[in-house]
């Protein structure tokens, strides 16, 4: 018979850690958002929805932003990637999508 103290945890989908990495990141100064990639693929797919910009796999995490103009690109990679390291267990690459005009949200 299994009891309460028994039973596994139920394994994390990655919802929470996707949209964990997605508020982290909005939160760095210098993103304008987040970017799906070229033809929108990048993404981590939930049920009903999609946290769009961040890629979960088992060897890497991806996050893809848009930066705002002015921003130095190394050190906006930097900062991104010591947000969301305590958050993943896996490497970090952040790929630049696009540059954005200071005050413009990216969409």
């Amino acid at each position: 018979m299994t009891t309460p103290a028994d039973t596994p945890e139920p394994a994390d989908t990655g919802a929470t850690v996707a949209e964990q990495v997605a508020s982290a990141t909005l939160g760095v100064p210098g993103v304008a958002g987040l970017h799906a990639g070229s033809f929108g693929e990048v993404a981590t797919y939930l049920p009903g929805r999609r946290v769009t910009g961040v890629r979960l796999r088992d060897g890497d995490t991806e996050v893809h932003v848009v930066a705002t103009m002015g921003t130095r690109l190394r050190d906006l990679a930097d900062a991104v990637r010591s947000v969301v390291s305590p958050l993943v267990d896996t490497p970090v690459r952040v790929v630049v999508e696009d540059v954005v005009p200071d005050g413009t949200t990216a969409s």
